[in-house]
């Protein structure tokens, strides 16, 4: 295996890596996020209404995960459509990866005004872009790595992803657990905007869009 742009492929690689492991920390956590949040701390002197918040947050923490889920299908979605008719893979994916980091700042400030419905909104709304993303990361990861093949490219973007969500997975846990959820999605936050700043320095040059360009001038010749 040979990459052509040997900076570009680790950058494209990175930021890839850094947004998408975040969005696997944040969906592993979320039930330790929420419960840490809407547990009020009185409650636990009552055992039987202890186990009643607790389950009544279990179950907000299931919804706000599909919540995610759903608004991140829609975002992949809509993200893929737009890039495929405009081919601007820079500037778009820097926008969304841009969105995710102010979506992460959102949702991170917004826990703790104790408005699970604020909540809810704010996770969608992470979720649309964080995992809006991925066609756009991967994409656009293919067009650097060009003309090495789509399924090493995009092999490798995904191990960058299982890589860095194991890694956050683990610390972002251990901030939850020695601190507050506040601490480990700070720690998030401050990833993904180093994401926004790699994604920034990677060079748009479209190689195998160019190629296919020339490929088809040349057939409408003939």
């Amino acid at each position: 295996m040979r990459f052509n742009d040997v900076e570009g492929n680790v950058l494209s690689s990175d930021s890839a890596g850094i947004l998408t492991g975040s969005f696997y920390s944040i969906s592993t956590l979320l039930n330790q996020i929420i419960i840490k949040h809407f547990v009020v701390k009185g409650f636990r002197t009552c055992e039987n209404l202890l186990l009643s918040v607790l389950q009544d947050q279990e179950l907000n923490a299931g919804r706000i995960g599909l919540t995610l889920v759903v608004a991140g299908m829609v975002g992949s979605i809509l993200c893929g459509l737009w890039l495929d008719h405009t081919k601007t893979y820079r500037i778009t994916t820097l926008i969304v990866y841009l969105l995710s980091f102010l979506g992460m700042l959102v949702f991170t400030f917004t826990l703790d005004q104790k408005n699970i419905y604020l909540v809810f909104f704010t996770a969608g709304v992470l979720g649309f872009f964080m995992t809006g993303y991925l066609p756009l990361g991967f994409e656009f990861g293919v067009e650097i790595t060009y003309p090495e093949s789509e399924g090493t490219s995009s092999g490798l973007l995904n191990a960058f992803a299982q890589i860095f969500g194991i890694i956050f997975t683990l610390i972002q846990g251990g901030l939850i657990r020695d601190f507050n959820p506040f601490a480990g999605n700070i720690f998030l936050s401050a990833w993904i905007f180093l994401g926004v700043v790699l994604t920034a320095l990677i060079k748009s040059e479209l190689k195998r869009h160019n190629v296919n360009m020339a490929t088809g001038s040349k057939n409408l010749q003939a």
